[in-house]
């Protein structure tokens, strides 16, 4: 038989029923889309529970730290060792580095190994940081600005209650000294916002409260960061900062803590009203 004939007779066959595309029943679409749902289901279960058992990771090396009282700069135990210590595979283990290495809890050195960290507030500034640029609205994110100099404000007011009894002529000193050179730097045009750091780690120093020059810091740059991102000019009345920081040395000269909180809040009141005038383009 020709290859034309077999054609010819094989286009005028019937096809099998076999071979005839058909669409599903209603009970097959329901069978396949509970099988997709549970698939799903499962997929999303498996996620959660990766990270709860992530977490779980994270927690248990921060006690092993603990417990063996390793202080920053000390080495972890292997790899291998907290594979069997903690009884899961190397990803597990890794991962959970990798998170407590973004919260500065570890560190890891490549080619060396993994050392316990500063445990620094670099997480938190990053966090502010970004959580303040995020909130930008039409003020141009004063009102998120303004969030976090209040809890310094709040901060700050509490503490110079406190230092007010414990602050020697020596502090006070010192602290006039750097007024001075926040007023010679004014003079010559220069911008001084780290003698303005300086000055508040300084007032505090007698506290010995090494969580407080870190907090202060903290606040302080992530109101740097912001002011760097959105362009904010240097300091348009420098005289103005200077007299602020001279009145509350005097206060507590005077041992006037009602008077030294009064100038903070002064001081205070100057930087929101700043960074008002900034986020509205007013210079």
């Amino acid at each position: 038989m020709s290859a034309t004939r077999t054609m010819r007779r094989m286009s005028q066959e019937p096809m099998s029923q076999e071979s005839v595309p058909h669409a599903p029943t209603p009970h097959e679409s329901t069978r396949h889309e509970s099988r997709n749902s549970s698939l799903n289901s499962l997929s999303r279960g498996q996620g959660t529970g990766a990270r709860r058992v992530s977490s779980q990771i994270q927690r248990e090396v921060m006690q092993l730290i603990l417990d063996r009282k390793l202080r920053a700069g000390a080495p972890l135990p292997t790899e291998a060792e907290l594979m069997g210590a903690l009884g899961v595979s190397r990803n597990s283990v890794r991962e959970a580095l990798k998170a407590l290495q973004a919260l500065d809890i570890v560190e890891i050195r490549h080619g060396y190994g993994t050392y316990v960290g500063q445990a620094s507030l670099t997480p938190l500034v990053d966090g502010l940081t970004f959580r303040t640029l995020a909130q930008q609205g039409d003020d141009g994110g004063a009102l998120a600005l303004g969030d976090i100099l209040q809890v310094r404000e709040v901060l700050e007011e509490g503490l110079i209650r406190r230092v007010a009894d414990t602050l020697s002529d020596g502090d006070l000193d010192r602290l006039e000294g750097v007024v001075t050179r926040m007023e010679e730097a004014g003079r010559a045009g220069v911008p001084f916002p780290e003698l303005d750091r300086e000055f508040h780690e300084l007032l505090y120093a007698s506290l010995g409260n090494a969580l407080v020059p870190q907090l202060l810091g903290a606040f302080w740059t992530v109101f740097r960061r912001v002011a760097g991102v959105r362009g904010w000019t240097d300091d348009p009345t420098p005289d103005v900062t200077v007299r602020r920081h001279r009145d509350i040395v005097v206060a507590l000269r005077a041992r006037d803590v009602v008077g030294a909180q009064r100038a903070m809040a002064v001081h205070f009141r100057g930087i929101e009203a700043r960074a008002a005038q900034e986020s509205r383009g007013v210079g």
